[in-house]
């Protein structure tokens, strides 16, 4: 009984990994695309700020929610680039259950902080097409401190519990993870436990934060196309459009892919774990680094700013 007892602590960290199975392609040929995507996603979400920042024209609500976005795509970069550097540059595979627990709580706390910024914009878009005169008075710099506050409250609150619950489990099963970052349903898995607990809140909070979100999203949308429709002149009717397409991109780039891997992990069981892996660096790496061009090309007042630094 005593062996048998004593295998529950025979490891002390978790095993992180690039790509399964693709090990010639991880070495030879992701590490140089990959470093170059977090450095063009982390200066183009710091060009962002420091315009926006430096520029008073753009303390406007759409741009500082904009800003919001930004920082939060820079927590995510910052919260990943150790593990998924490390494992395709270095090697580095090892990784504490405190500094993994650690991980996993940022990511998602920041994801759901993201989420929450993205229904802001959409409220933002709202209140701008449809009632336009009071958009400044309606959304002041205080209120929109105190949305942006309770935005990060939520992520934490919301969040918190997930390194608590597996911090209490014990370890036994395999300690090598399919993902080079750390995240609550692999994590949970590994343990030598019930973990019903960890599934229920996982789903709760996934339906609370993401589903609900993009619920409000969606309902926001229903009414601005029903105050666009009802608009007469049809240049004035491709302008309120023109003004969510950014957002609308920013959306589909953060909840297609996390949609995706969701429905794939609770019913696509039989589904290539390839297809996985690759999703979850998609729903990780992409928004960040096309959220930046995207507001760039669509904003004409954004892209002068840029411009106009650069020539200088």
């Amino acid at each position: 009984m005593s062996a048998v007892n004593d295998t529950k602590f025979n490891f002390a960290v978790f095993l992180l990994t690039g790509i399964p199975g693709q090990e010639d392609i991880q070495n030879l040929w992701i590490p140089a695309p990959l470093f170059l995507i977090y450095v063009i996603s982390i200066l183009g979400n710091s060009v962002i700020l420091f315009i926006i920042k430096t520029d008073p024209s753009l303390h406007e609500p759409m741009y500082i929610f904009l800003s919001m976005l930004g920082i939060t795509d820079l927590g995510l970069l910052i919260a990943t680039i150790p593990t998924i550097l490390g494992i395709f540059l270095f090697n580095s595979r090892e990784i504490s259950f405190d500094a993994c627990f650690a991980q996993l709580f940022f990511i998602h706390s920041l994801q759901c902080i993201e989420s929450s910024v993205l229904l802001l914009m959409a409220f933002d878009r709202f209140v701008a097409i449809r009632d336009p005169l009071r958009y400044a008075s309606i959304l002041t710099l205080p209120r929109i401190a105190r949305m942006g506050l309770v935005c990060v409250l939520r992520g934490v609150v919301v969040m918190l519990p997930l390194p608590l619950l597996v911090k209490r489990f014990q370890y036994c099963r395999a300690n090598v993870l399919s993902h080079a970052y750390c995240l609550h349903m692999e994590v949970m898995t590994m343990a030598c436990a019930d973990i019903t607990v960890n599934n229920i809140y996982g789903l709760f909070i996934t339906v609370l934060t993401v589903g609900l979100d993009s619920l409000l999203i969606f309902l926001s949308y229903v009414m601005i196309l029903k105050t666009v429709l009802s608009i007469a002149s049809h240049r004035e009717f491709l302008r309120a459009l023109n003004t969510c397409v950014s957002h609308l991109c920013a959306v589909l780039l953060f909840y297609t892919p996390e949609f995706t891997l969701t429905l794939i992990h609770r019913f696509g069981k039989s589904s290539s774990p390839l297809l996985q892996i690759v999703l979850g660096y998609i729903y990780l790496l992409v928004p960040p680094l096309m959220n930046p061009i995207v507001y760039s090309v669509k904003s004409k007042h954004l892209r002068a700013r840029i411009i106009r630094v650069f020539v200088k």
